[in-house]
């Protein structure tokens, strides 16, 4: 066993060449066993075994800096850099986060959950290396997700122009992107990564530059002969002509390759491209085979790659939501279906099967998929985008002015809003309603239950102008109450009773109706009002609560800061006790302990009503 002798990287360092397959192996099997318990984004780690054990070999960290793009795939670098014993705790409430955390790790440049940001965040660093004259290596690691975001292309522009030493490894595994690692190619790549190859051609360039005043032409040609004869073989002509030297594509599970050509190539000037070509899932049949499945999966069984299912669990929210929608698209030809790279996720697969014409996955682009759909609604369309709440945030920008200053009858789907859960800070959707609310002619609701999130989107398609829903992560509650249709702008009242005033939103009605159950137990009697809207507000009503009750109490999930609560307190011009999340980032845990801890469960809730009673006399 070579694992149990290694603590750090360091001590990685002190195994011969021919023993580091077998640390790869060892760590797969770490791997599967804790994910199989956790739960976890297991695919993309198992993919990148190798190239973090190659990474961590040839640098010396934590001087060198390693940057990975969303984290999917460090789990390997958690279990390298001081963490192998603490891995089992791996995405539970005060154990390991399950992305790279500045407050984990000293190993962990940044918290990165979100793609596309590690090329912008290398160079940054590379500038200040350069600035303060420190000496440190740095290398971002992305994969082929990250060259979908516009951010990823903005960095490799700059880092080009800046002429920056960093290298960027750059894990690819779609044939439709990389070709096959042949032999010819891997030669030619090792050729031109020897450090004799690249010494020659810097010492021929000064020369020609010295002596001949016309001189750039003949470098230019030479410049254009090596480009042209490794634009044959190899997809590294992008790369170079945005100021990258460009090494690739090689095997990224072979360490014999991986390692020669990173010692060859880190101390070349400027900036560098390495391009491995990896599995997803490699080592795990069952996630080799269903690598989509095993990108983000619950606890299974190992021997079968099955998930332990709940058989009594209700649908879940995004069930619903993807049932209905595709109900809806039956019948009305010009809905059109978007998502940023998660159709699974957002459970637009069923639309993407039955309707494939009208489905769009615009990739790890959340800005674009919000423009794209500002212009299919100006030409006529209905769109809809399904996108995390967290991953939304990026398209603040392009919802305002693209969408709302437009009046664009967009359908904006916020899943996982709120208490995400075991992701951790990088991906909890807690900011929604703060960001959303301030934003003109935007319609914002949220559903109490399946019956609610149906009628919702229905009743979206014909506003006919830019809406936003929200919905947990989580089953639907079964709410025995009578229905209200839907109204624009108007909350539905579900008990009525004199001590005080509760106002829910969304998540947290079925909630907020079980804590008034409680009190009225213990002789406290309580109005409770599903908000439904948090724009436009029920203002009538919210004004009549005002003036009847002394005691006013809102409950949401998602920060308090800017949220529902002060949006009700705002339009009533009263105190009012706002429950909800405070303003911070909230660390991984499961959502119902994470829910239980901000006190936003029955208990927590019918607690701090009481003690406010109480506490007033």
């Amino acid at each position: 066993m070579f694992l149990e002798k290694i603590n750090s990287p360091a001590d990685l360092r002190k195994i011969p060449l021919e023993g580091l397959p077998k640390v790869a192996a060892e760590i797969r099997e770490a791997m599967i066993d804790t994910v199989s318990r956790t739960g976890g984004h297991l695919a993309s780690s198992l993919g990148a075994v190798e190239i973090t054990v190659a990474l961590h070999y040839c640098l010396n960290t934590p001087l060198d800096k390693i940057v990975w793009d969303v984290g999917h795939q460090a789990y390997a670098h958690k279990i390298l850099t001081e963490r192998k014993d603490s891995f089992p705790t791996l995405r539970q409430y005060q154990g390991l986060t399950g992305f790279p955390s500045k407050d984990e790790s000293v190993y962990d440049t940044f918290t990165t959950g979100h793609s596309s940001t590690a090329v912008s965040l290398a160079l940054g660093l590379a500038v200040s290396r350069d600035l303060q004259q420190e000496n440190y290596k740095v290398v971002a690691v992305i994969g082929d997700g990250s060259l979908s975001g516009g951010l990823c292309f903005e960095g490799l522009n700059n880092a080009g122009h800046l002429k920056k030493d960093m290298l960027v490894v750059l894990n690819t595994n779609e044939l439709s992107i990389a070709p096959n690692v042949g032999a010819l190619s891997t030669y030619l790549n090792k050729f031109i990564s020897l450090p004799i190859y690249n010494r020659f051609k810097d010492s021929l360039e000064n020369f020609v530059k010295s002596r001949m005043p016309k001189g750039s032409r003949v470098i230019k040609l030479a410049n254009r002969f090596e480009e042209g004869l490794k634009g044959l073989f190899i997809p590294g002509m992008f790369f170079e002509e945005l100021g990258f030297r460009y090494f690739g594509p090689f095997d990224g599970h072979n360490l014999n390759d991986l390692i020669p050509v990173i010692r060859k190539i880190i101390n070349i000037k400027g900036p560098l491209v390495l391009h491995a070509v990896t599995k997803k899932g490699k080592g795990y049949p069952p996630a080799e085979n269903n690598p989509v499945k095993f990108h983000g999966i619950g606890p299974f069984d190992i021997k079968t790659g099955e998930t332990f299912a709940n058989k009594d669990a209700k649908k879940t929210y995004t069930e619903v939501f993807s049932e209905k929608l595709a109900g809806l698209s039956a019948v009305d030809k010009k809905i059109i279906a978007i998502t940023a790279a998660m159709p699974e996720g957002t459970g637009l697969d069923k639309f993407r099967d039955l309707y494939p014409a009208r489905f769009f996955d615009v990739g790890i682009a959340e800005e674009h998929a919000v423009c794209f759909a500002a212009g299919l609604a100006k030409a006529g369309l209905k769109p809809v985008i399904a996108i995390y709440s967290t991953f939304l945030q990026r398209s603040y920008d392009q919802i305002a002015e693209e969408i709302a200053l437009q009046e664009l009858p967009v359908v904006i789907c916020l899943d996982r809003a709120g208490i995400v859960g075991e992701d951790g800070a990088t991906h909890q959707g807690i900011f929604d309603i703060a960001y959303l609310r301030s934003i003109p002619n935007l319609t914002i609701m949220s559903p109490k239950d399946a019956d609610e999130l149906e009628e919702m989107l229905e009743f979206s398609f014909g506003l006919g102008r830019p809406v936003a829903i929200r919905y947990p992560k989580s089953s639907t509650p079964l709410i025995r109450l009578p229905f209200y249709h839907l109204e624009l702008g108007k909350a539905e009242k579900l008990k009525g009773g004199k001590d005080f005033a509760l106002i829910a939103f969304g998540s947290m009605v079925g909630p907020s109706l079980d804590a008034v159950e409680l009190l009225e137990a213990k002789g406290l009697s309580g109005t409770l009002i599903n908000a439904r809207f948090v724009k436009p507000l029920d203002e009538k009503l919210l004004q009549e609560i005002g003036a009847e009750f002394d005691f006013i109490f809102t409950a949401e999930e998602g920060v308090l800061d800017g949220g529902f609560g002060s949006a009700v307190m705002e339009a009533i011009n009263k105190p009012v006790v706002r429950l909800g999340l405070p303003s911070e980032f909230i660390c991984c845990g499961k959502r119902e302990v994470l829910l239980e801890k901000y006190g936003l469960t029955k208990e927590g809730i019918a607690k701090k009503i009481s003690a406010v009673l109480k506490n007033n006399g």
